[in-house]
């Protein structure tokens, strides 16, 4: 079938996937069976296909639409190989938008954590790229850890054969990188350290995907009872954000270990086959993982960070939502005290499926199990270095949800452009304007939150606080400096840390570089600074929520960090 007659079914399905009337569901069912057995001339149209079916499962009309979808996703690599075979281009297949589909092949270098778990988890499916790769002085710097006698060749010779010697070292001739991997694994260092050598030699790793569970094709999961649509979508209009934080929290489940083992797999899986890596994503703790079920089909996943990969300040969460076990989205939330940065990205294919109603739902979630009541949204989601989020116009998705912008000079640009927009139903803001709002964060604060408080602040103003008294007392070296902020510390709160686990020491230096210059030590009570050892401890235990909680009640350190990072 040609492309130009391909495209009338195509587009049929692409508008019939949001409308939701009686009779839908047969039509659905109909152009499925008719698009099942047309050969697909070209990527873009097969790949439209495939962005269709997605949506489809994620949001089924019904039983019957459900089956018929999830059979033409277990065997779409098929259609995938034939137009390989054909000749086409597939090149199309590559971009961030739609990679990931069953039947093709990925490529990036992705981080230590997760190299090693790719390995593990593609076993035999993982090449080095070495027609992308050329190790230069990096290999040779960090190979002689585990390639003996390498400085012989790489510290004077012009054409080290990097390949050959991880080949031969491996004893097995080809590009996978397992072996390489192991290696790092089995240095005698912290996580962190092995982390850093390993990335420091920058290495491209490609896998294929074929029909396996882990590509975006596949990578949903079958649920017991499954959400189908018959009526309208929630649309973001309808959505009221201060009537759905005040309902009553939802209830959040504590899962099991192993099935928290299950949720940070997959999203790797997910984060994978996308080109995207977070810091939490790789690294979240399985042991903290709970799950709300929010209605609709929707559940939300969250975790925290492993005690040892913590950030020194601030209590990071993570998250993924799910819809009728369609991964939709991830989540990423830094809080201190009652305040947290928000990141929340709707994967493309769904951008169209009730958006609103599920941020809001997530916003719920955090704010249940954070405690925080001051919500901030990043400037790269509202379109800061983000010419995508400009396209879409992200930032009225928050303006119209209730979030205001930090800066009063944004704020009276945001004025401006409602009154042209109330003045005019055709006016449409022009994408340089949408930069200028884009510029600053925006913010949602919950009843009883104080307004305005944390307009200014900033973590990076804290540690480059830090720095500059490190340059100006220390001479820039930063292991005398931590020596002498924990003794003065110490002092001050009246307690030696010598017996402490190496984790909460590490705490406690962390809170002493940004402490010791504090003044009015002496106004603080007995219970303050017992108070505020308790937080430094727990930073260091399982349950970082604690921590976070802990920090809500103590006015006093509340204060202080205001004050730091304005």
């Amino acid at each position: 079938m040609s492309a130009k007659s391909i495209d009338r079914p195509l587009s049929d399905l692409e508008a019939i996937r949001y409308r939701f009337s009686q009779g839908e569901p047969w039509r659905v069912l109909k152009l499925l069976s008719a698009l099942d057995t047309v050969r697909f001339p070209d990527s873009s149209s097969l790949i439209r296909f495939h962005e269709a079916l997605m949506f489809l499962r994620a949001f089924p009309h019904s039983p019957s639409v459900l089956r018929k979808t999830e059979s033409l996703l277990n065997n779409f690599w098929k259609k995938v190989d034939a137009l390989r075979k054909s000749g086409a281009d597939m090149d199309a297949f590559e971009p961030i938008e739609v990679s990931g589909i069953a039947g093709t092949q990925m490529e990036d270098t992705v981080s230590f954590d997760l190299a090693r778990w790719l390995v593990r988890r593609l076993p035999s499916k993982v090449e080095i790229a070495w027609d992308h790769y050329d190790p230069g002085r990096e290999l040779g710097t960090t190979g002689p850890r585990f390639l003996p006698l390498l400085e012989d060749d790489a510290y004077v010779e012009a054409d080290t054969p990097w390949r050959r010697w991880l080949e031969t070292a491996a004893g097995q001739k080809g590009s996978d990188p397992t072996w390489l991997v192991q290696r790092f694994v089995d240095l005698p260092l912290p996580p962190n350290q092995k982390a850093e050598l390993y990335e420091s030699l920058r290495v491209p790793l490609r896998w294929h995907l074929g029909n396996s569970p882990v590509s975006r094709t596949r990578n949903w999961k079958p649920v017991r009872n499954v959400f189908y649509h018959d009526g309208p979508l929630i649309n973001r209009s309808e959505v009221s954000l201060a009537d759905e934080l005040a309902k009553r929290p939802p209830k959040l489940t504590k899962l099991s270990r192993r099935q928290g083992e299950a949720v940070i797999d997959a999203i790797r899986e997910v984060m994978l086959v996308r080109y995207r890596e977070l810091y939490g994503t790789t690294l979240g703790d399985p042991s903290s993982v709970v799950r709300a079920d929010v209605g609709r089909g929707v559940s939300v996943y969250l975790w925290n960070l492993p005690p040892e990969r913590r950030l020194p300040l601030r209590a990071y969460v993570a998250g993924l939502t799910l819809k009728n076990g369609v991964p939709i989205n991830y989540i990423e939330a830094i809080a201190l005290c009652e305040w947290m940065e928000v990141g929340f990205n709707t994967f493309y294919t769904f951008r169209g499926g009730e958006a609103g109603w599920i941020y809001a739902q997530v916003l719920r979630c955090l704010c249940h199990l954070m405690g925080t009541t001051c919500i901030s949204v990043y400037p790269y989601q509202l379109g800061h270095d983000n010419e995508e989020a400009i396209e879409s116009g992200a930032f009225w998705f928050y303006r119209k949800l209730g979030f205001r912008p930090g800066r009063a000079d944004l704020q009276r640009l945001v004025v401006r452009e409602e009154r042209r927009i109330a003045a005019n139903r055709d006016y449409r803001t022009p994408p340089r304007t949408l930069k200028r709002l884009a510029a600053g964060h925006v913010f949602y604060e919950l009843p009883g939150s104080e307004i305005g408080a944390w307009d200014k602040f900033s973590t990076r103003n804290i540690g480059l606080r830090v720095n500059r008294h490190m340059a100006r007392n220390f001479s820039g070296d930063v292991s005398r400096m931590r020596e002498y902020s924990k003794r003065a510390l110490e002092k001050i709160l009246g307690v030696r840390t010598r017996s402490w686990t190496p984790l909460e020491k590490v705490a406690f230096e962390n809170f002493a570089l940004v402490l010791t210059e504090v003044a009015k030590w002496r106004a603080w009570t007995k219970k303050e600074k017992e108070d505020l050892l308790e937080i430094i401890r727990v930073k260091a235990k399982p349950n970082e929520m604690l921590y976070l909680h802990l920090m809500q009640q103590h006015d006093r350190l509340r204060e202080v960090l205001l004050r730091l990072g304005f």
